[in-house]
């Protein structure tokens, strides 16, 4: 019978802790890019500097990835971002050798996060021409 006392309270402790800490994780919203820079390195190469705003509150909820995605929707590149930035927001990375072909002229950068995937606020880009020569766009 104690046991089952003891039981039911755990329960119902865990209950109101996860009642109270969803709202805290949930609060963070989406991973949005704020910033972002594509430089041509190359024939059909590029690097892209991407700066990404989230309330990462830690390792149950942080911006988590950012992506390339050309015009039809392909994910192009992508950088898979490896821990929290509780203390460096908005935080910029970098990802090269991406590889474009010719044809596609512009690109779309979204960023995700662990408990909302993506939804948050992208940028378009359109790529520089010139080996060596860098476009930037913010919002």
């Amino acid at each position: 019978m104690q046991s089952q006392t003891v039981s039911m309270l755990l329960t119902r402790l865990v209950l109101v802790c996860g009642a109270l800490l969803f709202p805290i994780l949930a609060d963070a919203g989406e991973a949005d890019v704020v910033a972002a820079k594509a430089t041509k390195t190359g024939e059909n190469t590029y690097r892209f500097d991407v700066t990404v705003a989230h309330e990462d509150t830690g390792w149950d909820h942080y911006a988590n990835v950012w992506q390339v995605i050309g015009p039809n929707g392909a994910i192009i590149g992508e950088r898979v971002l490896a821990h929290p930035h509780v203390n460096e927001q908005p935080f910029t990375r970098s990802l090269s050798g991406v590889s474009i072909p010719t044809e596609i002229t512009g690109v779309t950068l979204r960023a995700g996060d662990l408990v909302h995937a993506f939804g948050g606020a992208e940028l378009t880009i359109e790529l520089p021409v010139k080996a060596g020569q860098s476009v930037t766009v913010s919002n």
